[in-house]
């Protein structure tokens, strides 16, 4: 018996599925671009309604009030330098850079960081309306960074900047700073006071001490210009940024106005510069917050410099217990002056010059001392 050969219901060439799959793919193809071929133009297509914004934020409308009224204060310095032209024999001026200043006074006093002004031959001030003015420079001390220039202009323009105070401020309050970083006129930055009582090199390479720091954006060319408390009251001058890029990072510095209150009149009575250095006792000071700690006002010596006046005459440098309590000797009065923060020494140490022997009153475990301390020169 013989078996019958099946047979397949469909038979299916490879050509027929060859145009079955390009038909597929011609219909997906088509259902991809078909969106894509239609005219996305519309002819009728007009401005979106605008929104209602409301009334502004009340901390905005404080910043906005802030940065107008501070802001013909603050002024932006282009310094240059004059070079020879080696052929023509012809006196050239070369752009040195820019940053930023504070209106001191009506009187035309302003106020700069050292460094901002330290390789120029000239200086100009431009304000936030776009006048200019030469200025001409009063004296500088780069031990604090600091220089006061002088302009000869109108009293309308010169809006002097309130002054606050820098001892009080807390870590947490907000801070405003206003400069020309980059060039770009009268730029606002906010943030808060990150740290206190800290340490930063002046040009000069001595400390500078109870320096404000700051996350406010601070970057080239906003040196010079002010931190000011949300009061609108300077409470510092910014210095410094630290970063390797030299651009801001979140850490920003600005000198104390206490400090700047205490070396600008100086500065503008006696134009003090690098030619009239300050002598030294030979001590570094502690943090202020240690003197709190102890219950004293004055200042808290932390080393005492080897082979200077200081150690001759007997001061000790700080140490601890076996309780970790401070044991310290605390500065009262300098040349008979009362003294509570190591800016007051500096200041009096403008009065007098190496080989001086000055008058220091030390609180030393709670006894007042009265030692003779031989000045030197700063290293």
């Amino acid at each position: 018996m013989t078996e019958e050969k099946k047979h397949p219901l469909v038979s299916c060439s490879p050509f027929f599925v060859l145009v079955v799959l390009l038909c597929v793919a011609v219909w997906v193809g088509w259902k991809i671009a078909a969106p894509m071929l239609r005219d996305v133009h519309d002819p009728e297509a007009t401005p979106r309604l605008v929104a209602a914004r409301g009334t502004l934020a009340e901390d905005e409308q404080a910043t906005i009030e802030l940065f107008k009224n501070a802001s013909p204060s603050v002024v932006n310095i282009t310094t240059s330098r004059i070079a020879r032209d080696r052929y023509q024999l012809r006196p050239l001026e070369v752009p040195q850079g820019t940053g930023s200043g504070i209106v001191w006074d009506a009187r035309g006093y302003i106020l700069t960081n050292f460094h901002v002004i330290q390789s120029a031959d000239r200086a100009t001030v431009r304000f936030d309306n776009q006048k200019e003015y030469e200025a001409r420079l009063v004296g500088y001390a780069a031990d604090y960074d600091m220089a006061v220039l002088k302009i000869e202009a109108p009293g309308e323009e010169l809006h002097a900047v309130p002054v606050g105070t820098s001892a009080d401020l807390q870590v947490g309050q907000k801070t405003f700073a206003i400069g020309n970083p980059f060039g770009l006129d009268h730029t606002l930055s906010t943030g808060v006071i990150s740290g206190l009582h800290r340490e930063i090199t002046s040009p000069s390479g001595l400390p500078i001490s109870d320096v404000i720091q700051t996350d406010a954006a601070i970057n080239p060319g906003n040196s010079g210009g002010p931190l000011l408390d949300s009061a609108g009251r300077l409470i510092g001058m910014n210095t410094a940024i630290a970063s390797p890029t030299h651009s801001s990072a979140g850490i920003g510095f600005a000198v104390p106005v206490d400090t700047i209150n205490l070396v600008v009149p100086g500065l503008i009575r006696k134009g003090n510069t690098d030619h009239d250095r300050r002598p030294v006792l030979g001590i570094r000071a502690a943090a202020p917050p240690i003197a709190k700690s102890l219950g004293v006002e004055g200042v808290v010596i932390e080393i005492v410099e080897p082979g200077s006046g200081a150690e001759s005459a007997g001061m000790r440098s700080l140490a601890y217990d076996d309780k970790n309590r401070p044991i310290a000797d605390v500065i009262t009065a300098v040349g008979g002056v009362r003294v509570k923060k190591i800016d007051q020494i500096w200041e009096i140490m403008g009065e007098h010059k190496a080989g001086d022997v000055v008058p220091v009153e030390v609180l030393r475990d709670g006894k007042t001392m009265h030692m003779d301390v031989k000045l030197s020169d700063a290293n």
